[in-house]
């Protein structure tokens, strides 16, 4: 199975054409120091960064407000004021303004790390790691299970289980599978949704590119081959934006959704 890429022995003066030892390398992130027992890896450090270059935005934007605001400034308040309008507002309704905090620091962060995978010197998109988009649902999670429960008390779980606006008879099948979707599914599908998109965006490019580049380099005969399979990942590297930025988009908005059905289950 190692050698599944040639069928010949590999040739060690075209390592681009060998198989690697171990097809996990391709997935994992290597620890590049230790802080104590701690490791630190890529994918850590570019959280940090992502969380840092939010910050920076929000307070070059918004550190000396100005009655005609630059234009990286009106790029910024215009996405705020659409989280905070379309998204907080326009789905929670007017207490969506009490969420509307989270909701953007949710967007900006998430929007950030999918734009790093397309990053020249950077090319890995934080979110196609599974425990990012994991954590960040499970805290979603929490805050709309929780506020569910504080808002409505047992009649949370009442209005879930017991529908009052389906007909009697469906009532028991509704219930489960609103049961089952709430408190089991919810997180499960946000966060995938969120890692699928990602993970197969940055392999994409990865083949296309890298492979076009190879093609080209490692194998003069097939150059032509090889600059038409590198041209092919130009536009799909500027296809990735649009979908770096559509998936930070939904992510938020079903938060925004799902915060929303707890304060009014029934509805």
């Amino acid at each position: 199975m190692d050698q599944i890429v040639l069928a010949i022995e590999c040739d060690p003066a075209q390592p681009a054409a060998c198989a690697p030892a171990n097809t996990n390398e391709l997935f994992e992130t290597p620890t590049l120091f230790n802080i104590g027992s701690f490791g630190v890896n890529r994918a850590m450090l570019l959280m940090v960064l992502a969380a840092l270059v939010v910050i920076a935005l929000l307070l070059v934007a918004y550190r000396r407000p100005r009655l005609v605001p630059t234009r990286f400034g009106a790029i910024v308040e215009g996405v705020v004021g659409y989280v905070r309008d379309e998204i907080a507002v326009g789905v929670i309704g007017p207490e969506g303004v009490r969420y509307f905090p989270y909701l953007l620091s949710l967007f900006l962060f998430i929007l950030v790390g999918n734009l790093f995978g397309i990053t020249p010197l950077i090319n890995f998109p934080v979110t196609s790691r599974m425990a990012v988009p994991f954590v960040l649902t499970l805290v979603t999670w929490v805050i709309f299970v929780i506020l569910g429960f504080v808002r409505n008390g047992f009649g949370y779980v009442r209005d879930i289980v017991w529908p009052s606006t389906v007909p009697v008879a469906l009532r028991p099948l509704v219930g489960l599978i609103e049961f089952v979707s709430t408190f089991a599914l919810r997180p499960l599908t946000l966060a995938v949704r969120l890692f699928a998109n990602m993970v197969a965006g940055h392999m994409l490019i990865s083949v296309l590119l890298v492979g076009g580049f190879i093609f080209i380099v490692e194998f003069d005969s097939k150059s032509v081959l090889g600059v038409l399979w590198f041209a092919l990942g130009i536009p799909i590297f500027a296809f990735e934006i649009f979908v770096a930025l559509l998936q930070a988009y939904i992510f938020t908005l079903l938060a925004a959704v799902y915060i929303q059905s707890s304060l009014h289950p029934a509805h």
